[in-house]
């Protein structure tokens, strides 16, 4: 399974920027975004994610929880 999760490289080490739970030996893809590339992939991403993300109508957690 795929999972991005945004990190920063702190004293040499990668920091995740929020709690992920990653075994020991997992093996990571790193993807590194510098300055401009940064903050372009971010506002693309959310532009184009962002609609999917928060739609109601697809919201599958929300049925099943007023089951």
């Amino acid at each position: 399974m795929l999972n991005t999760v945004r990190a920063v490289i702190r004293d040499g080490r990668v920091e995740f920027a929020e709690k992920v739970d990653v075994p020991e030996g997992t093996e990571l893809l790193v993807t590194i975004l510098s300055g401009d590339d940064a903050e372009f992939w971010l506002k693309v991403s959310e532009s184009s994610l962002g609609p999917i993300w928060d739609n109601p109508a697809d919201d599958i957690y929300a049925e099943l929880l007023e089951e």
